[in-house]
């Protein structure tokens, strides 16, 4: 990947980032922007900024959004579904270790079987 595709998928995941953001704050924590600025120690200004694509929180603001909305960083910083772990771990408590080996040696048989097809 050159240097200028690099500088656009920053670019892309940084906007939606942005949109992530300001999607927390309006639809889940229903706060304006100053509040929620206040909060985890920025400026109203940059955190308008930051929802725009245009600037980047740092970790103690995404620690103290992290704590606030109850949303992983995964989630705050990447999209990353942050109910999978739950939802995965929830499932895996029903089966024993052998199950869940048996189960993983059936997933990587049925992908070698895919891609030999």
């Amino acid at each position: 990947m050159n240097s200028s595709s690099m500088i656009d998928k920053d670019k892309l995941e940084q906007v939606e980032r942005g949109k992530r953001i300001k999607y927390i704050r309006e639809n889940e924590l229903h706060m304006s922007k100053t509040k929620l600025a206040k909060e985890i120690g920025i400026s109203g200004q940059f955190l308008g900024l930051v929802e725009d694509g245009k600037g980047n929180l740092v970790y103690k603001s995404i620690r103290k959004l992290r704590d606030l909305s109850g949303h992983s960083a995964d989630y705050i910083l990447f999209g990353l579904d942050d109910k999978t772990l739950e939802k995965t771990k929830l499932c895996v408590d029903r089966f024993s270790e052998s199950d869940i080996k048996n189960a993983f040696a059936l997933i990587e048989n049925i992908t070698l079987f895919i891609k030999d097809v």
